[in-house]
């Protein structure tokens, strides 16, 4: 185990490294003018000169890349340049990774509710009215572009049930719509892939056998079906979760979510290189923990798998 972990410690840093250094590089290559922003019209070509040279952009990109991870290191990621001139990229984003966590905890919360005994509901009832309206459901998740029904819960939902259509932190019922559509891809998911796993230890022989020897239903479901049918789900779990609490960049710039997602969108446009490499650097962090934790959780929830040198490692 401990040799199994330090692997992927080593491999989740060297991968950070990697993703970490193309974004660098890329965002080097992107037209100069939007580090001047707004200020550009009024400046000469000499100011302009000195304004980039005090940036750093002057030097060559080995450097600038050394200086960023030397202040990395230090808990530093630059100030911010078009976004909030001179203002800490750290600060910023402490402001807005509240909103994300609150929202993607909720929506994880509420996908697990309702996704999980939904997909234990469809497999108990495959083939009848429930499955089939819950297999209409995935689809239509699945095929419809979410933008297309997040804008129609927007637009239609709001005035039916008189709901705020902006997000407001002192309006309680304004996080109701946000979270809701949050939810909708994860529950899909969770439903999808419940029913899946459970229809197949369904139809397992030990299952058929535990009923010819009288094994109660419900004895057989929970204690057997439930529990063999979860441990697939156990990997995937951590990086939903991870992955959620980063915030939808979509939902939170049409609900005006002062979160990270929308923080993103904003750097982005603004061409703030500084904020956008701190943001990659978080996801891109979520993302890698996500999937090692994964694996972990894999192999506490079922004992039979070894994580490590040997023949029955993952």
């Amino acid at each position: 185990m401990f040799w199994y972990i330090g692997k992927r410690l080593l491999q989740s840093v060297l991968t950070l490294f990697i993703i970490i250094t193309i974004v660098f590089s890329l965002l080097r290559l992107m037209p100069e003018e939007g580090y001047l922003g707004a200020a550009a019209e009024k400046m000469s070509a000499e100011q302009q000169e000195v304004y980039l040279t005090n940036l750093g952009l002057r030097d060559p990109l080995i450097v600038q890349l050394g200086n960023f991870y030397s202040g990395l290191f230090k808990g530093d990621l630059g100030t911010s340049v078009t976004y909030r001139t001179d203002v800490p990229v750290t600060t910023i984003i402490s402001e807005k990774i509240m909103y994300s966590l609150l929202f993607g905890l909720g929506a994880v919360a509420l996908s697990l509710i309702v996704g999980v005994p939904l997909g234990i509901l469809m497999a108990h009832m495959k083939g009848r009215w429930l499955d089939r309206l819950g297999t209409g459901y995935i689809v239509f998740v699945v095929a419809v572009p979410a933008a297309v029904y997040y804008i129609f819960i927007q637009m239609y939902v709001t005035d039916l049930f008189n709901l705020p259509l902006l997000f407001d932190e002192y309006d309680r019922m304004s996080w109701i719509l946000p979270l809701t559509s949050m939810a909708l891809a994860p529950t899909a998911s969770y439903a999808m892939w419940m029913r899946r796993y459970m229809v197949d230890e369904l139809n397992k022989d030990y299952i058929k056998l535990a009923r010819a020897k009288g094994v109660k239903e419900r004895t057989l479901m929970f204690r057997h079906v439930m529990r063999n049918a979860f441990i697939p789900m156990a990997q995937y779990l951590p990086a939903t979760i991870l992955f959620t609490i980063t915030g939808s960049i979509y939902i939170e710039s049409l609900y005006s979510i002062p979160g990270m997602g929308g923080l993103l969108v904003d750097a982005i446009q603004r061409q703030d290189n500084s904020v956008v490499q701190g943001l990659v650097l978080i996801f891109s962090s979520l993302g890698i923990i996500g999937l090692f934790l994964g694996d972990l959780a894999m192999a506490l929830v079922d004992p039979r798998i070894k994580l490590g040198k040997g023949g029955s490692t993952r």
